[in-house]
């Protein structure tokens, strides 16, 4: 399915194409036809996911939340909050294995994934989907573009994705202003050219790595982090910045395809 681009008027109803699926609204002036999924990988975190729901549009297809074998109350919770969602039992361990499981369970074409720590405003949802019917491939979040910002970043991690940043856009040509950030989206059909194969925080890096490998276009979104509200962060720094190392390592020693470079639709770079 395509995507389209139509004026949306809350005071009139939809005129549909005779060969077009139902659009959705999802502001005053867009509304989409292909359907959207949002996934949402989660241990452990029943006390954060009410924000999460709330903050998600009613627009959306689905919300698959994978299921990260949770001791509280995570999987409950997120049925009572969203009856609809597809609930996916996490058989491995890590964020990129969740991930992949997520991926797929989706039925939509276009694929947005969203922590479930409350750091993300479900919000911006519509500027990745926006991005992506407008051209892009790859909507990719960014902390640290134009209108972007983070208030859960301690200086280590703030250095290490600096570094990590710089040394992707050095050996792979790209131009991204923020590396391991977990709130991207992306049409579906891109799946096959990701090829995820890993289990752990290094999945993000691994994604926009393949991204332009594959020469897809992409598009940066400002988007903000807001702090853990609940719980404690899986993350280390060191730990996983050592992995994503060891991603950026196998990946230019696999070397990398003869595609032209990927436009970043924010400055078009060639």
């Amino acid at each position: 399915m395509s995507a389209f681009l139509r004026p949306a008027d809350a005071d009139e109803p939809l005129t549909l194409l005779p060969d077009q699926a139902v659009y959705r609204p999802v502001s005053s002036h867009l509304a989409i036809a292909p359907p959207v999924s949002v996934v949402i990988p989660a241990m452990n975190e029943a006390a954060n996911l009410p924000h999460v729901f709330k903050t998600l549009p009613d627009w959306i297809h689905e919300v698959v939340l994978v299921d990260g074998n949770s001791t509280d109350d995570t999987v409950r919770v997120a049925r009572e909050l969203w009856p609809g969602v597809t609930v996916v039992p996490q058989r491995g361990k890590g964020k990129g294995d969740a991930l992949i499981s997520g991926f797929a369970a989706c039925t939509g074409e276009i694929i947005v994934m969203v922590d479930a720590d409350g750091s993300a405003d479900g919000g911006e949802i519509v500027s990745y989907v926006s991005a992506l019917v407008s051209g892009a491939d790859f909507a990719k979040g960014s902390r640290f573009a134009n209108g972007g910002g983070t208030d859960d970043m301690t200086w280590i991690r703030r250095l290490g994705n600096r570094l990590l940043t710089a040394l992707v856009n050095a050996k792979f040509g790209a131009r991204y202003t923020d590396l391991c950030y977990g709130y991207n989206a992306f049409w579906r059909r891109c799946l096959g050219q990701l090829a995820l194969d890993c289990a752990g925080f290094e999945v993000e890096t691994l994604m926009n790595i393949r991204v332009v490998k594959a020469g897809l276009r992409v598009q940066e979104i400002p988007s903000h982090e807001y702090p853990r509200i609940h719980g404690a962060s899986n993350l280390r720094a060191v730990r996983d910045g050592l992995r994503v190392l060891k991603v950026i390592a196998r990946e230019r020693a696999a070397g990398r395809k003869r595609v032209p470079r990927p436009a970043l639709l924010t400055g078009e770079a060639r």
